[in-house]
């Protein structure tokens, strides 16, 4: 994606209603040519009724949307330079792969060489040489998937536009579309805005996601930013999976915020601006982040520090779940690597679990003074 590229898409306080219900509310959000943009939330939260308003479906009842600066608020779809590719394909079944390709080009009267060398061009692009001649029914659910986005990409739209393509197919074939995905996208440098409500899509595949709940956007950033550093609960819940619980400082020391538990236990999260002692703080860490071993009897040295007993393991083949019971915190999950050590942590095993002070963070200010 350019650094400096231009805004291919802008939406400008767009807001969308039906009868009672707010589908989106005052959008604001800058798409940069040739980035690979996600929309990422839960079903009704919006981000399809924003999708279908970029692309003219749906006409914004305020706001305005701006595609490389023109005001399309208005246009057909028909009248804007944007494609859109739905879970369902639509691929004529009675055509061939190269017919179902060339169609938009043929409405549009493109010169037949022309046409065929584009056509030709997209299909070395999404790999799909040589089944030329083949229908719709003679393809796979993935090779059906590349002939949808070559139709709407051999009209060399300024942003393609995709609601949850991948939904239809089965979890290998999705893993290995989303690569492809982009790929084809980083080859041709086409602005892509894609919906989904799958958290590891949207990691996988994104330059940026913004995150919506209940038609706002509660989060735009990079992938790593938004499961780092989530803004907000939605986000930091929604995007992966997440242990929360309450701190009580007790102490403030070298900008950290600590909750003494005992001799050998406590927490700690970096301390935000005006947290102070007695503060009640929603704290959340993610369960990759904390480390579970057996307990030794030794006391914390830095970080934090919790000793329960496991309640239950689930294996993962490559790594197992291991959900903790705990006073001080609830019930807490680590993930660990296979090894010698996870072999032997069996339900009803004295645990210690660890993370350092960085890798937690505040979810939400401090809600009491009160201890």
């Amino acid at each position: 994606m350019p650094e400096d590229g231009g805004i291919a898409i802008s939406l400008q306080g767009v807001g969308k209603r039906f009868g009672d219900v707010v589908a989106v509310r005052e959008t604001n959000l800058d798409i940069r040519d040739g980035e690979f943009f996600s929309m990422l939330g839960p079903s009704g939260c919006g981000k399809t009724t924003t999708l279908r308003m970029i692309a003219g479906f749906e006409v914004p009842d305020e706001g305005r949307v701006l595609l490389r600066g023109t005001d399309v608020t208005n246009a057909a779809p028909n009248h804007r330079n944007v494609n859109t590719v739905f879970q369902h394909y639509a691929l004529f079944p009675h055509m061939s792969v190269v017919d179902n390709v060339s169609f938009g080009l043929e409405l549009k009267r493109v010169p037949r060489g022309e046409r065929r060398d584009r056509v030709k061009e997209m299909l070395q692009v999404v790999q799909l040489e040589g089944m030329e001649k083949r229908k719709p029914q003679q393809l796979s659910g993935g090779q059906q998937q590349r002939v949808a986005l070559a139709r709407a990409l051999v009209n060399r739209p300024a942003a393609l536009l995709l609601d949850e393509p991948l939904g239809a197919l089965d979890v290998k074939l999705r893993k290995q579309m989303q690569l492809e995905l982009k790929r084809i996208q980083t080859e041709l440098g086409t602005t892509f805005v894609y919906v989904t409500h799958d958290q590891e899509e949207a990691l996988t595949m994104s330059d940026r996601i913004a995150v919506m709940n209940g038609g706002d956007i509660e989060q735009v950033a990079d992938p790593k930013e938004i499961y780092e550093r989530p803004l907000t609960p939605f986000v930091a819940d929604f995007v992966g999976s997440l242990n929360a619980f309450d701190l009580r400082v007790d102490e403030l020391a070298d900008g950290l915020a600590v909750m003494r538990v005992s001799e050998r236990e406590r927490l700690v999260v970096p301390a935000g601006t005006g947290t102070k002692t007695g503060d009640q703080l929603r704290v959340a860490v993610r369960p990759e982040r904390v480390r579970i071993e057996p307990t030794n009897g030794r006391a914390a040295e830095g970080g934090s520090s919790v000793e329960g007993t496991v309640a239950e393991l689930v294996y993962l083949g490559g790594l197992t779940q291991f959900h903790v019971e705990t006073s001080v915190a609830g019930r807490l999950v680590s993930h660990r690597m296979d090894d010698q050590v996870a072999a032997s942590l069996e339900p009803g095993k004295h645990v210690t679990l660890t993370w350092p002070a960085e890798h937690a963070y505040v979810l939400a200010g401090a809600v009491s003074s009160e201890i």
